[in-house]
């Protein structure tokens, strides 16, 4: 396809199972959320964007690339997703972080880009902290900062502040977009609270029934 230089993603008359049947759909290099119903198709959007499940039937380009003509292993280190659930692995904090690291044999990342990981993600604990005295919330801002050390070309979110309170899921969503516009990175997020949608975001799309039904500039292109 000829692509736009302002799109990242281009789907086109996509469908998975019966849970989604989107047309046509532009995803754009800024800060996108996508936001809709429980059950909408907004999980199952980012795991096509992430390469963890396929079309059922259509299209789907990245960087003007169909997807299907891309190594699925190395497309996901490009496009790194952050699940609502994140896995963690035994032992400390900084045995998370390194863990990608750890799993690919390769050298181990200093103490000085691990803490600055975490203090991105506002969670204040030095990495020899075991990772069973965490809260959820904690876990998920430690999920959140082995993504950032992870230097994807594109975030995928899910849900990225849900186990935290109003207060620190701001603060979190706020410090990760701020970075990922400096690093000029896109960001894609899935979110439950619209007002942190709309403040951050450069394009909220709403979901419903599996479809695309709008797409509105936000606020969060000034930020």
């Amino acid at each position: 396809m000829e692509e736009n230089e302002n799109s990242l993603f281009v789907l086109i008359n996509v469908s998975y199972l019966n849970v989604l049947d989107i047309p046509s759909l532009t995803i754009g290099r800024g800060i996108t959320t996508i936001f809709g119903p429980s059950g909408s198709g907004k999980t199952t959007i980012l795991k096509l964007l992430n390469r963890m499940i396929s079309p059922s039937t259509g299209q789907l380009f990245f960087n003007g690339t169909e997807l299907r003509q891309t190594n699925p292993v190395q497309h996901r280190r490009k496009v790194v997703m952050l699940s609502q659930n994140p896995v963690m692995f035994e032992g400390s904090i900084g045995d998370n972080l390194n863990a990608p690291n750890i799993f690919q044999k390769r050298p181990l990342l200093d103490e000085s880009l691990l803490c600055s990981a975490l203090e991105t993600v506002r969670l204040g604990k030095d990495p020899a902290t075991p990772v069973n005295l965490l809260s959820g919330g904690e876990k998920q801002r430690l999920a959140l900062a082995r993504v950032i050390l992870l230097q994807p070309e594109v975030y995928l979110l899910d849900e990225p502040s849900s186990s935290l309170d109003d207060a620190s899921a701001e603060a979190v969503v706020e410090t990760l977009c701020l970075k990922a516009r400096k690093e000029n990175r896109p960001v894609i997020m899935v979110t439950h609270s619209k007002a942190i949608a709309r403040k951050y975001s450069d394009v909220i799309i709403t979901i419903a029934g599996g479809k695309s039904i709008g797409q509105e500039l936000c606020s969060g292109r000034d930020n």
